[in-house]
């Protein structure tokens, strides 16, 4: 079988192609070059397109770089920007799966004549009783990332591979070692690729929109508590940077509304809900009925809590802290993902 394997430069993705090459299929490597501007978090920098290129050369598979920058600007970065400008809270990492590694990357694939694409994803794919596939957890609970992966559906499904689901991180670096790949003991990629650590968030997004001071007023009685820095960069949950109330417990960002600079700020309590809206869904097959008993998580590596799908909610079985607008929930029933969608 013809492979188009996704190499970003890393350990996971490395070893997902050596593991490919031995099982006897004719793997081809090929990097996206995504970000064209500057990058320290180990994922998406030009030294990730030779680290990338080296590990295919040792493999002695061919390697290409697709230049995807124009894509990734309209569907990661760009998306990114204006979340915050809406004191949103955008997952890039999310995005760039949905739009560039399984649309794009899957399109010249089969634009390519390759039968299937892989990736170094610590996930798996499954085959349900219906003969429909699903994404489940990775062997290595550590390191799943199911979560970033929940907007596949049955068309990329049917053509993903993911050879490292079933190994640990461990087990794939001593996979990698044992092969003398110069990735052996590359350090895991950080979150946002684009966001270097020197200026971070406030940096990247003061140089593209104007940030805003934003008053901290409380939930309870309406007064004015504080100040922020900038409003947009304020998450609903965040506790950081808030201040304590006049009995010295800690204050959450309940809402945060641009237009008004103001974030209303309450106790922990005031950040519970009973149920949350969900916009923009996918779904590996098709949605569940309402009233279907599912376990969701809204961040990478949350703990999944009990839930009803209400048909265009989720409905905890106990109050939640409410996942931050922007924030994709995730329904799981056992291992495997149903879908999910964007917290209203």
């Amino acid at each position: 079988m013809r492979v188009l394997v996704a190499m970003s430069g890393g350990v996971d993705s490395s070893v997902a192609a050596a593991l490919l090459r031995d099982a006897g299929h004719d793997v081809v490597g090929a990097t996206m070059k995504l970000w064209g501007g500057p990058s320290d978090s180990g994922c998406c920098s030009v030294a990730d397109v030779e680290d990338a290129r080296r590990a295919a050369q040792q493999l002695g598979v061919p390697h290409h770089v697709f230049n995807f920058t124009d894509d990734f600007d309209a569907h990661v970065v760009e998306p990114y920007v204006a979340a915050h400008a809406e004191g949103r809270t955008p997952n890039p990492c999310i995005e760039c799966n949905r739009h560039l590694k399984f649309d794009r990357f899957l399109e010249r694939a089969d634009r390519l004549g390759f039968d299937a694409v892989a990736s170094g994803h610590h996930a798996r794919v499954v085959t349900v009783a219906d003969g429909t596939k699903r994404i489940a957890r990775a062997a290595d609970p550590a390191k799943d990332q199911s979560y970033v992966l929940y907007m596949l559906g049955q068309h990329a499904l049917g053509r993903l591979l993911l050879p490292i689901g079933d190994l640990t991180k461990t087990q794939v670096r001593e996979r990698a070692h044992a092969l003398g790949l110069r990735t052996a003991a590359k350090p895991d990629s950080q979150d946002v690729c684009f966001i270097v650590s020197t200026g971070g968030r406030t940096s990247f997004l003061g140089d593209r929109i104007p940030l805003h001071p934003g008053r901290l007023v409380d939930i309870a009685g309406g007064e004015t508590v504080g100040e922020v820095p900038a409003v947009e960069l304020v998450t609903v949950g965040q506790r950081r940077g808030l201040g304590t109330s006049g009995d010295g417990e800690p204050r959450f960002a309940v809402a945060v509304d641009v237009p008004s600079a103001t974030v209303t700020v309450g106790s922990l309590a005031d950040l519970l809900v009973e149920r949350v809206q969900v916009t923009d869904t996918a779904w590996a097959d098709h949605p569940p009925a309402g009233g279907t008993p599912v376990h969701v998580q809204w961040s990478a590596h949350g703990t999944p809590v009990p839930a009803t799908w209400d048909g265009d909610a989720i409905r905890f079985a106990e109050p939640q802290r409410r996942p931050a607008p922007g924030q994709s929930v995730v329904l799981y029933d056992g291992d495997e993902v149903l879908g999910g969608g964007i917290a209203a």
